[in-house]
């Protein structure tokens, strides 16, 4: 009963509500912006110079991506593409690659609110995210309730359990470990890892993301290298599928629309209101709202074009039909068949180190959540931390399709309720990108301060992004 009421809600709020509202506002962000992703591509790399700097308040703007890229460069880049590749084709790629560039649009958007509206809490800390925007921005703490909630569910119940699920069913599938054992060994690690807060989890992910990141794109450049001839053709596949230019993808268009934004925002996350909460916890340099907004930008382009794409490349370069296996085991066997018996293992440890370092990352986000719903206290945290840690366990012996639906769900509700609040700050998000470009052409280091006239005209609260 349960699985069939989640199946209804999630075909209304994906068939009917989110594929269009991302869109839509992934091209009002790109208009807005004036098309900021491509405008301002290489300044994307540039603003990363500095961004190792930090204090004992805050965490580094590297230490930011690197903590948003352990949420985002998880299962999604490794099981996610194989799942929108199975059930939508090779076209669904391409949709993949869409969502992902009106995405930077969105990402830089929510990213630069949550810098702009983040405040201290009592232990000196910089906090933020949506649901600070939505109180001090809309002054709807009403809107802050309901994403809460929504990220509490979304992050503190499910995605921990969908990346659980694909670590346990890479080693079954690698090794025949039963899944009890594996689940249990991955929820005493994240218990280790997590009870240092946000600064040990960014500590953590500022070692490992680079690596694991690094290595996976490596091996996929040396598959590329062993089939350099047929990537033009794999390319033609992909756009012409997408648009039923192919016999084989002309009744596959709706079905690789619909996953390919799925998978592509389950995977790179913008619009969701997950990443601001890391983002809004940093030290920027430029010591601007707008240059976090860069960071994380890059971090969707890393992500979904240069990560997905590497696993989408080994997936259709195997020659494995489409259908013969699903989920984490197609990537493991699409790599097997190009360099041997190894890739298999090398991606149930890239599975493990991607997977794992995500589970720690939801964590931060979902603890964000808890003082707007009343748990941000001993008793709150420790309830918090058991069901988080009960539900990594689970989804470890769940079944894919169980987990996936309530993931699809959980990131629908985010979504719909972060986007709302983001377009309804455009006049904000506007004016301090305004300011930005401004001391960036007049060769100055960007820096926002705020005077009375400006704080009215952006209908600001007075406590707004005090050092």
């Amino acid at each position: 009963m349960i699985h069939d009421v989640v199946a209804f809600l999630n075909n209304i709020v994906w068939g009917y509500v989110l594929i269009y509202m991302l869109v839509l506002a992934g091209i009002w962000f790109t208009i807005r912006l004036k098309a900021i992703q491509f405008r301002h591509f290489f300044h994307m790399f540039s603003v990363m110079r500095h961004s190792r700097t930090g204090d004992s308040a805050s965490i580094s703007s590297f230490q930011a991506l690197c903590t948003t890229l352990a949420a985002r460069v998880g299962t999604g880049n490794l099981m996610g593409v194989a799942v929108a590749i199975s059930l939508g084709g090779p076209g669904a790629v391409f949709w993949m690659w869409v969502i992902a560039l009106v995405g930077m649009a969105t990402a830089f958007a929510e990213s630069t609110l949550a810098q702009l509206y983040k405040e201290k809490d009592h232990l000196g800390r910089f906090r933020g995210g949506p649901a600070f925007y939505m109180r001090k921005g809309l002054k709807s703490p009403a809107m802050a309730l309901v994403f809460s909630i929504c990220l509490f569910f979304g992050y503190g119940f499910v995605f921990g359990a969908v990346q659980a699920n694909s670590i346990s069913d890479a080693f079954n599938g690698s090794y025949g470990i039963d899944p009890v054992y594996t689940g249990a060994v991955i929820t005493v690690l994240t218990a280790i890892i997590v009870v240092g807060g946000l600064k040990n989890i960014a500590r953590f992910a500022e070692l490992v993301v680079p690596f694991m990141g690094v290595a996976y794109v490596l091996v996929a450049l040396f598959v590329i290298s062993m089939n350099v001839s047929a990537v033009p053709d794999i390319f033609a596949d992909i756009v012409g599928s997408a648009f039923g230019l192919r016999e084989a993808g002309s009744g596959l268009v709706g079905a690789a629309i619909m996953q390919g934004i799925k998978r592509g925002l389950y995977s790179n996350e913008a619009g969701m209101g997950s990443a601001p909460n890391a983002a809004a916890a940093a030290t920027p340099y430029p010591p601007h709202p707008v240059s976090q907004g860069y960071v994380q930008m890059l971090g969707v382009f890393l992500d979904t074009i240069v990560l997905c794409t590497c696993t989408a490349l080994i997936i259709l370069m195997s020659g494995i039909p489409l259908g013969q296996e699903f989920g984490i085991q197609l990537t493991q066997q699409a790599l097997a068949n190009q360099v041997g018996d190894w890739g298999s293992d090398f991606i149930s440890i890239a599975i493990l180190f991607f997977g794992f370092t995500s589970i720690v990352a939801n964590y931060a986000y979902a603890e964000n959540s808890l003082s707007f719903i009343g748990l941000d206290n001993k008793l709150g945290k420790l309830f918090f931390n058991l069901v988080f840690l009960v539900m990594i366990f689970y989804g470890s012996v769940a079944t894919l399709g169980e987990v996936i639906a309530m993931a699809d769900l959980g990131v629908g509700l985010m979504t719909i309720v972060n986007v709302t609040a983001i377009v309804l700050l455009t006049k904000s998000l506007v004016f301090v990108a305004k300011d930005y470009n401004q001391h960036l052409d007049a060769g100055k280091l960007p820096e926002f301060k705020i005077d009375e006239q400006q704080e009215q005209d952006m209908r600001l609260t007075k406590n707004i992004w005090r050092h």
